[in-house]
């Protein structure tokens, strides 16, 4: 479903003498297979908000080839978006002055989805996100956890094959956490959407992923299973304290 092949995104910051080129991504190459949820990990300036945007035809590759659902995203990009969603834990997509339900509508206008389809999708994740409370009430006024069950649901609403998530679970209290992390796990056992999540709380990665690639300056350093994360560093306890440590050991032991 998602297919990377020695892909690399430079910059070039700087004026005059002082110009010079950074390399946010380099050599980078992955598949994710369709009805995978995979955690793609990295600390701050590790090059995963560049990997995202180079995925949803925001940005071009400077090297390298990415197909998402067999189509190229840059070239490809208005079909694109008729076949993955996209949430930014920190950006909304809806409409600040608008009622969440009018900001569904207009979604559905933007992406052409039938009617009836719209309404059925609607109805279904209205009740599993419990969203029925606040349909009529405008965005500004929702807590961040109600606008981003209504983010999620306006990213499902033309029925996606591939669903991109940058920090969803950002800022949400302990409740909040927990109803999301069960949604998107229902959605990807019962639907087989197939999931790509960036995100700094591990606990989502324990609580949903199967899968966990780790990239740091710009290059991919693991991929695997959680449990083979685990034996990189047998002596922590925890999956936060493994990538730590593997963040912060010195090159010759990771």
């Amino acid at each position: 479903m998602i297919e990377v092949d020695r892909a690399g995104r430079s910059f070039t910051v700087g004026r005059g003498r002082s110009r010079r080129t950074v390399h946010a991504v380099q050599d980078l190459s992955f598949t994710v297979e369709a009805g995978e949820f995979v955690g793609y990990l990295g600390p701050n300036g590790a090059g995963k908000s560049t990997t995202i945007k180079m995925l949803t035809g925001i940005l071009a590759p400077t090297s390298g080839r990415i197909e998402v659902a067999g189509l190229d995203p840059l070239r490809r990009r208005t079909d694109l978006t008729r076949r993955i969603g996209v949430v930014f834990g920190q950006r909304t997509t809806l409409w600040w002055d608008l009622p969440l339900k009018d900001s569904f509508e207009l979604v559905r206008h933007l992406y052409k989805v039938d009617r009836n389809d719209f309404r059925r999708r609607l109805d279904e994740l209205a009740d599993l996100l419990d969203l029925s409370g606040f349909l009529h009430t405008p965005v500004r006024q929702l807590s961040l956890g109600q606008r981003m069950r209504g983010d999620i649901t306006a990213a499902l609403l033309h029925d996606p094959a591939v669903l991109v998530l940058d920090e969803p679970t950002i800022g949400l209290d302990v409740v909040s956490k927990a109803a999301m992390r069960a949604f998107l796990g229902r959605l990807n056992a019962e639907r087989g959407t197939t999931v790509l999540l960036t995100t700094h709380d591990l606990g989502d990665i324990e609580k949903l992923c199967r899968r966990v690639m780790l990239i740091h300056h710009g290059r991919l350093g693991f991929d695997g299973t959680l449990d083979d994360l685990r034996a990189l560093a047998p002596g922590e306890d925890s999956i936060e304290d493994v990538v730590t440590h593997l963040y912060t050991a010195p090159p010759a032991e990771r």
